[in-house]
């Protein structure tokens, strides 16, 4: 028979190998106790969390909030004597931060503040929408007659072109850097032609209009010597336009040339010689030196956060539909 093995008197027994704590009586509910204060303890910790993180998305609402209707530009905060600074700055466009309609406003709230000692508008921009420039103009030369004691410069950045300069033919006087780039006084209409294009590649235009000039600058027709003309027509009547607004504006301080009104632009220093500018200076030297108020206030409408989201989506939604499907061409100063 095989040997069988008996416990040795000295080997503790099973229930004797147990902590000492499992061999007290009630230690099953002490164990439970301590499970459950851990996982009340892990309940509070994941609560406080909780807590903490929302906490933070609300302070990230207030912050977007405040940004929205704290900087939209509209207030001014009031001051002493001061020159008024108003900014445009790229592409005159009723889509873009230069639209007639915010810097219109921009420069009512300059003339209105009772501490305006004089007014700059800075301008920085190629050209772009000729009704918006007009806009301005018009406004500027309103607001001169209605303040006639609060003058109105202008000072040009690297750029016052086309309809730039469309707008700073209304001011009392226009200050430019040597280097700065200023004239370009005509029109154009871009657009493209894709007839050929699609000759080769083997795709019919199907377009149907009421009346027959319906379909005229549509890039997928091809050009016709009565809408060529119609175009220039109306390219010539806005040129006309422009020449007098500067004509208007600079009145004989203006050294006329055959290329004035041609389209050609020239630099700042070759500006004031032909009478485009009067003189040279940034925004500080103008209300340093001319208005004798140093102390700035800026009434520049400032885009906030939903309006900048609002205008580059309907910007991307209608303007680019309009422009390639209805147009096929698009009027610009610059």
């Amino acid at each position: 028979m095989a040997d069988q093995h008996t416990p040795d008197s000295n080997e503790p027994s099973g229930a004797s190998r147990l902590p000492a704590a499992a061999t007290e009586p009630g230690w099953e509910r002490a164990a439970l106790e301590r499970i459950a204060l851990a996982a009340i303890s892990e309940q509070r910790a994941a609560r406080r969390w909780k807590i903490f993180f929302r906490f933070v998305t609300l302070g990230v609402v207030l912050l977007l909030a405040w940004a929205v209707f704290d900087f939209s530009g509209d207030k001014v905060s009031a001051t002493g004597r001061h020159t008024a600074l108003v900014t445009l700055e790229g592409e005159i466009s009723a889509d873009t931060n230069a639209n007639a309609e915010d810097i219109d406003s921009a420069l009512d709230s300059a003339f209105d503040d009772a501490g305006t000692a004089g007014v700059v508008l800075q301008i920085n921009s190629p050209g772009g929408s000729p009704v918006q420039a007009g806009i301005i103009n018009s406004e500027i030369r309103r607001l001169r007659a209605k303040y006639p004691s609060i003058p109105l410069y202008v000072t040009v950045g690297d750029m016052c072109a086309s309809g730039g300069y469309y707008v700073a033919a209304a001011a009392d006087k226009i200050y430019v850097d040597k280097a700065s780039i200023v004239g370009s006084i005509g029109v154009l209409m871009d657009g493209f032609g894709f007839t050929g294009l699609m000759d080769k590649l083997g795709v019919q235009r199907r377009l149907h209009t009421s009346g027959e000039n319906k379909g005229f600058f549509d890039p997928f027709s091809p050009d016709t010597p009565k809408m060529d003309a119609h175009a220039q027509e109306m390219l010539d009547q806005i040129h006309a336009q422009f020449i007098e607004a500067v004509r208007q504006g600079r009145g004989k301080r203006l050294h006329e040339t055959p290329d004035m009104f041609s389209g050609l632009f020239w630099t700042g220093e070759k500006s004031v010689e032909m009478g485009l500018a009067d003189g040279f200076g940034d925004t500080d030297y103008v209300a340093r030196e001319v208005i004798k108020a140093p102390d700035i206030v800026d009434y520049t409408v400032k885009e906030s956060i939903t309006d900048r989201v609002a205008r580059k989506f309907g910007a991307a939604v209608g303007s680019a539909a309009v422009h390639a499907m209805v147009l096929g061409g698009k009027l610009n100063l610059r």
